[in-house]
């Protein structure tokens, strides 16, 4: 039974690890959210690790089902979980980017190469495992609206 779940396991602490380290290398700058010029339509602070915490579980499910697809080649899936873990490299970097170093133009331009990224991703992980690539659509959603906030701060706050 261990085996069947192993990936999944793996794979959902992978993406909330990454999630989490990124949170820590910038929980001191948090507080700015609240000190700065917000677009219409932000939400609370507190929502956004609520948002994460699902999205990362949904992203490691994901990518758990990519692995274990046994109809497809296997070429086929280490190129999807590289692509899973290239645009997980940029959804690390975007927080210390934006919190951390108030980047926010650079953090802007990021976020869209990660947008692409995401869309790539489902793309490829449409052709393996069609469920797998719905299970992103949440994230990709959310990336959208994290760049119209993100380019929101840009423009209020320069």
């Amino acid at each position: 039974m261990w085996n069947k779940y192993k990936p999944y396991i793996i794979s959902i602490l992978i993406s909330l690890g990454v999630g989490g380290a990124s949170a820590l290398l910038v929980r001191n700058q948090f507080a700015m959210y609240d000190q700065i010029n917000m677009p219409p339509l932000s939400p609370p602070a507190i929502l956004f690790p609520i948002m994460w915490t699902i999205l990362y579980v949904l992203m490691g499910i994901s990518c758990a089902m990519i692995y274990t697809t046994e109809t497809a080649p296997e070429s086929d899936k280490k190129t999807a979980i590289w692509l899973f873990a290239v645009q997980l490299f940029f959804n690390f970097c975007w927080s210390p980017a934006f919190f951390g170093l108030n980047l926010y133009l650079f953090a802007f331009i990021w976020l869209m190469i990660m947008w692409v990224l995401i869309i790539v991703m489902i793309a490829k992980f449409f052709t393996i495992n069609k469920t797998a690539a719905y299970l992103q659509i949440p994230y990709l959603l959310w990336t959208t609206f994290a760049a119209y906030l993100n380019l929101g701060v840009y423009l209020l706050n320069r």
